[in-house]
C-alpha cells in the first residue's frame, strides 16, 4: 500500500485527539500520513507513525482583543483567524501538494485551510467531525445567547472583508456558513454512534458514525472500593479556581476519592489546602482515569463525554458553550447524566449523590458503551478514508424532508393568501392584510413543526 493522505486540524486538543488513532490505523496498514498540525501535538502525532509538519509559523501575531476573542470561543474571531491562516498557508500548501501529491485530505470540520485546499487542488476530501454532525434538524439544541448573537452580528463586517480578500487567492466563498457546514454529499467521519447522534436518520450514507476514537480493547480498571470522581473543565475554558474550590467544598467530606484536573492556567498549589480525598493535577491521562471512575463532572466537550460513556461512566453536566450544551442535552436525554443547573456547592453535591445512589444513570451510560463498542471505530474510519471518494446510494434524506415540508408550506402560503383575499373582497374586512402578516410570522414555527413531524414519521416507518 502506498496511499498518501494529508491530515489537517486546528490547534485544539478536542479536535486533534480523535484523529490520532485514525492516523495510527492508516500507518499500520502501510499508508503514508502527513499530518499538518502544531508543536503541542507533535509528540502524539509522531507516535501514531504519521509525519509531523509544523504550521505554527502561519498562526500570526494576535492583538490583545483578538486573543481575548479566541479565549472566549468567539465564533466571529475564530472564523476570521482561520481565514487568515488559510491565506498565510496558501503558497506553502501548493508547494507541499505538488511534492507530496496526497490522494485524500482528511480535515477537521472547522479547519478551513484543509477543506479549502482540498477544493482548490481538486483532492478528495473526508471531514473529521469532533462533535455531532449538524444540520437544520440536529442543531436544534444549539441556541445562541444574546452576547453570542451580538458577537456574530458585530463581527460580520470583518468576516465579509476577510472573505473578499480570499478571492485573489482563488477561494470563492459565498458566505461563512458554507465553510462550516457539510452537506449530505460530503464524506464525513463522526466520532459517535448512530444511536447517540441526534437525528441520525437525516444523514446520508456519506456519513460514517465510527464511534469514539478509542481502541476497543482499551482495558477497564476494576472499580475501587469507594467511588472515584473525576473533575475536568477541559483544555480551553478551564481557568476556574473559584469553581474548583466550590467542588472541594461540595465533595470534600464525601466517602469518595476525587481527581481534579485544573489545567495549565491554574497552579495546583493555589488551591491548597486540599481535602484529604482530593488530588489535583494540571493534566492527567483522561482515558486512564475514566477507565476506573464512577462519575465524571465535565464541561461536556464531545471528546470528554465520548470517553466517559465509552467507559460506561455517567456524568454531571456543566456545559460552557452552545456546542457543549447540545452535547449535554443529548446525555440528559439518554439518562446518562444530571445537568448542573447552578455551580453552587449544594447543587454539585446533590448531583453527585443522585448519580452515585441511583443505578439507572450508570446503566444508561453502560448502554451507550455497548453502542460505541458496536461501531467500526478507528479501523473503520481508516478504511472509510482509504475508500474515498464514496459514490453513495444517491439518497439524501434531508433533501427529501425539505421537499415534503416545502410542498406543505406552499399549500399553507396559498391558503394564507386566499384567506386574506376572502376577508378583504368577500367580507369587506379592511385590515385583512394583518392576517397575512400574522400568517407569515407564524410560518417559521410551522415549518419547524412540519420538519419534525415528517422526520418522526420516517423513523416510525
Amino acid at each position: 500500500m502506498n496511499e498518501r493522505i494529508a491530515f489537517f486540524c486546528i490547534p485544539a486538543h478536542g479536535h486533534t485527539n480523535p484523529m490520532i488513532p485514525v492516523a495510527a490505523e492508516l500507518t499500520k496498514r502501510g499508508a503514508r500520513v502527513r499530518f499538518y498540525s502544531f508543536v503541542p501535538f507533535e509528540e502524539k502525532i509522531r507516535s501514531s507513525g504519521a509525519e509531523f509538519i509544523s504550521c505554527d509559523r502561519f498562526l500570526g501575531d494576535l492583538t490583545k482583543a483578538e486573543e481575548a476573542g479566541l479565549k472566549r470561543v468567539s465564533a466571529a474571531e475564530m472564523t476570521i483567524q482561520d481565514l487568515r491562516i488559510t491565506k498565510a498557508m496558501d503558497s506553502f500548501l501548493s508547494e507541499e501538494f505538488a511534492e507530496y501529491q496526497p490522494q485524500v485530505i482528511y480535515s477537521d470540520s472547522v479547519c478551513f485551510w484543509g477543506k479549502l485546499s482540498a477544493a482548490r487542488h481538486k483532492i478528495p476530501l473526508v471531514i473529521s467531525t469532533s462533535t455531532f454532525a449538524f444540520n437544520e434538524l440536529s442543531c436544534r439544541d444549539i441556541r445562541n445567547s444574546p452576547a453570542e448573537l451580538a458577537d456574530l452580528v458585530l463581527g460580520l463586517p470583518r468576516i465579509s472583508r476577510e472573505l473578499k480578500s480570499m478571492e485573489k487567492y482563488g477561494y470563492h466563498i459565498r458566505n461563512a456558513m458554507t465553510l462550516i457546514a457539510s452537506g449530505n454529499d460530503t464524506d464525513t467521519v463522526v466520532y459517535t454512534s448512530k444511536g447517540f447522534q441526534p437525528c441520525a436518520e437525516s444523514f446520508s450514507d456519506h456519513y460514517l458514525f465510527a464511534g469514539p476514537s478509542i481502541p476497543k480493547d482499551f482495558p477497564l480498571k476494576p472499580k475501587p472500593k469507594r467511588p472515584l470522581i473525576y473533575i475536568s473543565m477541559g483544555t480551553v475554558i478551564n481557568e476556574r479556581p473559584g469553581f474548583y474550590r466550590t467542588c472541594m467544598q461540595a465533595l470534600g467530606d464525601l466517602d469518595a476519592d476525587i481527581i481534579l484536573s485544573c489545567g495549565n492556567a491554574v497552579d495546583p498549589s493555589s488551591l491548597e489546602p486540599l481535602p484529604e480525598n482530593f488530588r489535583v493535577f494540571p493534566s492527567v491521562d483522561q482515558k486512564d482515569v475514566l477507565s476506573g471512575a464512577s462519575l465524571f463532572l465535565s464541561h461536556c466537550g464531545m471528546n470528554s463525554v465520548s470517553e466517559s460513556l465509552f467507559f460506561g461512566v455517567p456524568l454531571i453536566l456543566f456545559p460552557q458553550t452552545n456546542e457543549q450544551k447540545a452535547v449535554a442535552a443529548r446525555v440528559k436525554e439518554r439518562n446518562a447524566g444530571v445537568l448542573l443547573e447552578e455551580d453552587s456547592a449544594e447543587a454539585i453535591r446533590s448531583a453527585a449523590l443522585k448519580i452515585l445512589n441511583v443505578q439507572s444513570y450508570t446503566e444508561a451510560a453502560q448502554d451507550c458503551r455497548s453502542e460505541f463498542l458496536a461501531c467500526p471505530g478507528p479501523a473503520g474510519a481508516a478504511e472509510f478514508i482509504l475508500q474515498a471518494p464514496h459514490a453513495g446510494n444517491g439518497r439524501d434524506p434531508l433533501k427529501e424532508l425539505r421537499n415534503e415540508t416545502g410542498k406543505a408550506m406552499s399549500a399553507y402560503y396559498l391558503g394564507d393568501l386566499l384567506l386574506v383575499l376572502a376577508l378583504r373582497f368577500g367580507l369587506k374586512v379592511k385590515p385583512a392584510w394583518l392576517f397575512g402578516v400574522l400568517g407569515l410570522l407564524a410560518s417559521p414555527l410551522l415549518q419547524k413543526k412540519l420538519m419534525d413531524r415528517n422526520y418522526r414519521k420516517r423513523i416510525r416507518s
